[in-house]
């Protein structure tokens, strides 16, 4: 048996976010799971005794600490923040508009931190806790029509991983996750939004990535069922890892980004070596 754990889940209304909670659910946890309309969350979870199906959108900070009290108010606790809620604006960077660049970055990366900053105070008083944060690949790897995503994605590796050592002294983790390509709904158009494209030069990129992307939604080889079941696992651990590569070619992502980070730091490793003052 595991111990109950209070999971609070953002982006729970649809997605990866309806299979964590699914899952935490039948592993006899309560969840507190969140999305811009509570309605559609219940729906797509279905009810349970355990669930709190709250509002909340992770680019409002009032929210976040509404959806922290109501949790507090019906469970007593917080055990895992799973901060999951996302979108993906795609497109070269020359086209993606600046509005769309802060939009991408105040859901990805202001979004879990707003919810972080309401959920820290009772972790810290409880001395326990485990905030765990969905990341990307595109998070360990920029790429071609990603740079808004990698840019939010990036960031959130680098909060995290400083994070961790500032709220370890009270009993709480962190962990990243960073999924490859699964079958959830990230691609359709409710949560992509491509650049429009106005430059020659990019043009005939854009026709192919487009078709290539769209010709592979619903037909990613990562089952988010799975990889929710793989979360619920991880949580009860002792020691959950600080960073999980979700997916063969996330693992694969991984060892290929070690490696080019090894051959750079060779590639002029004498020249980077002798930038020392010369004190006598």
């Amino acid at each position: 048996m595991i111990d109950k754990k209070v999971w609070l889940i953002t982006g729970a209304g649809r997605g990866l976010g309806v299979d964590i909670a699914k899952a935490a659910l039948a592993a006899g946890h309560a969840v507190v799971a969140t999305g811009r309309d509570p309605r559609k969350v219940t729906a797509a979870v279905g009810d349970h005794d355990d669930l709190l199906s709250i509002k909340l959108d992770v680019t409002r900070p009032e929210d976040a600490k509404a959806a922290v009290e109501a949790a507090i108010g019906k469970f007593g606790r917080i055990d895992v923040l799973v901060n999951n809620a996302g979108n993906f604006y795609a497109g070269f960077f020359e086209e993606l508009s600046p509005e769309q660049v802060r939009n991408q970055i105040e859901t990805l990366l202001f979004g879990p931190m707003n919810v972080a900053r309401a959920a820290l105070p009772v972790m810290r008083k409880q001395r326990s806790g485990l905030l765990l944060t969905i990341s990307s690949t595109a998070g360990i790897a920029g790429g071609m029509f990603c740079t808004a995503y990698a840019a939010a994605k990036f960031g959130v590796e680098g909060w995290m991983e400083s994070l961790a050592p500032e709220i370890a002294p009270f009993g709480i983790r962190t962990m990243l996750v960073e999924p490859g390509f699964f079958r959830t709904e990230l691609l359709t158009t409710d949560s992509t939004t491509y650049a429009a494209p106005f430059i020659e030069d990019y043009a005939e990129r854009t026709r192919e990535t487009v078709a290539a992307w769209s010709s592979m939604d619903g037909k990613q080889g990562g089952d988010p069922a799975k990889l929710a079941d793989a979360l619920v696992q991880l949580v009860d651990l002792d020691q959950p890892p600080a960073r999980f590569a979700a997916g063969a070619d996330a693992v694969q992502a991984f060892e290929a980004k070690a490696k080019t980070l090894l051959a750079q730091a060779d590639a002029h490793r004498d020249l980077s070596s002798s930038l020392s003052y010369d004190d006598a």
